[in-house]
């Protein structure tokens, strides 16, 4: 067992190997150069004209609370300029922010990236980056979001509108928000649509986009006042299930679409951690010991990464299979949701607390623990 002041030094390591390729390409303004694009046969052309989008967009939705306490100034203001360069329609690498429909996506997840740390990713910014960003946003309106969660990224560019002074649109935010309460199937989960789907998407976008477009949405407006609670209330509960979803080695279930965001499965349990707001039975030495193992075992593996440093398809290891239509080399980056517990100084209690099992090391290893209950009981 690692000791807890090295286990928070390994995660950064790993965070940055991660990182380190993506952003060093944008910031030099030849992303689109050197990124491979990795994808399934007879799509590629398709996701080459939406990868580089996903790759900023998700990595900074991971990592932008961890670069915003300052530690690596270096990937700091690398993040900055994959903004700047990312916005800007005169750079080699300016993103697509509205061809195809996946933009959309994307552009979401950058948006929570800086709404997860205006003071680094918004607030620095010049007035031209600003007003290129709030451009490239708007496009997306264009799109019309499937009957799923894409809604949630709909309301989470009016949230970042309404946080960045601009005009945002609060019905689109309320159809979000309302039709996923209706979507609710019980003990903590969302249907992805009125369908329940047996995957993780409600850790890869529905209960985060959910807690923090409720966060920043209800400072301008008190249309939620009631939602909240019960939001917050499932959330904590959602947290418990992850928890115990994860193996004494780290792995969890293969089941249902996008495994290839490997732990990103578990973005949900990391910002419960980063909020502080894990309910009492998960302690948050407990969730850290669990989010290292999966951590680990998803990006440890032979293979994960190629020659030059980025992520390949697949789960554990390089499995190209495991990657459908829609899944490409950028898509791989929402991996990096796993270390929004980065945000968090070394001095937390998530990061000193004395390290203990996790639930199903406890589970499985004999040891007796309380029944677990569904929400409600």
């Amino acid at each position: 067992m690692i000791p807890e002041q090295e286990r928070r030094s390994d995660w950064v390591k790993t965070a940055t190997r991660v990182a380190t390729p993506v952003l060093t390409a944008i910031a030099e303004q030849r992303l689109r150069k050197a990124m491979p694009v990795e994808s399934t046969p007879g799509h590629l052309e398709g996701r080459q004209k939406v990868t580089h989008l996903e790759a900023v967009g998700r990595l900074l939705a991971g990592i932008s609370p961890w670069l915003a306490l300052g530690e690596d100034r270096d990937l700091a203001t690398m993040a900055q300029k994959a903004i700047q360069h990312g916005t800007d329609p005169a750079s080699p690498d300016f993103f697509n922010f509205k061809d195809t429909g996946q933009p959309l996506v994307d552009a979401s997840f950058l948006a929570h990236a800086i709404l997860r740390a205006p003071g680094l990713l918004w607030k620095p910014l010049d007035l031209a980056t600003k007003r290129n960003v709030i451009i490239g946003m708007k496009a997306t309106r264009t799109t019309k979001p499937p009957f799923n969660n894409w809604l949630l990224f709909v309301a989470m560019v009016e949230a970042f509108l309404a946080m960045a002074g601009e005009e945002w649109d609060v019905a689109r935010v309320d159809h979000g928000i309302r039709t996923h309460m209706e979507w609710y199937k019980g003990d903590s989960a969302y249907g992805d649509g009125p369908k329940f789907h047996f995957d993780y998407y409600n850790s890869y976008v529905i209960q985060p986009m959910l807690l923090d477009v409720l966060a920043e949405c209800s400072k301008h407006r008190d249309d939620w006042k009631d939602v909240q609670p019960v939001v917050l209330a499932r959330a904590k509960r959602f947290a418990v299930v992850q928890e115990r979803l994860i193996a004494p080695d780290g792995s969890f279930p293969a089941v249902g679409r996008s495994l290839a965001y490997r732990c990103g499965a578990f973005q949900h349990l990391a910002q419960m951690a980063l909020q502080k707001l894990l309910p009492d039975e998960l302690p948050p030495a407990q969730a850290r010991a669990a989010l290292s193992a999966v951590i680990e075992r998803t990006l440890a593996a032979p293979d994960t990464f190629d020659a030059a440093g980025w992520l390949r398809i697949g789960l554990c290891g390089h499995q190209p299979s495991l990657g459908e239509h829609y899944i490409s080399t950028g898509s791989l980056y929402l991996c990096a949701t796993a270390f929004l517990p980065l945000g968090l100084s070394e001095s937390d209690p998530f990061w000193t607390s004395p390290s203990v099992p996790f639930t199903a090391q406890k589970a499985w290893g004999g040891v007796d623990l309380p029944a677990d209950h569904s929400l409600g009981d």
